[in-house]
C-alpha cells in the first residue's frame, strides 16, 4: 500500500503521517475482511470509540 501512496502523491511530509496512514489502512483492511461498514468504523474511530474485531 505504501508503494501505491507514493505513486499517487510522491511521499509523506513527515514520518508521523506515514504511520497514521498505515494504521488507518490496517484498520480498514481488517474491517473489510470482517464485512463491517467502513464508514461506520471510521466514524467510530474519530469519535473516540475503538472498533472491536472478533
Amino acid at each position: 500500500m505504501m508503494k501505491c501512496k507514493q505513486k499517487i502523491s510522491g511521499c509523506f511530509r513527515c514520518t508521523e503521517r506515514a504511520v497514521d496512514f498505515a494504521n488507518i489502512r490496517s484498520v480498514l483492511s481488517t474491517a473489510r475482511k470482517q464485512n463491517l461498514n467502513l464508514l461506520q468504523v471510521l466514524t467510530d474511530i474519530f469519535s473516540g470509540q475503538l472498533p472491536i474485531f472478533s
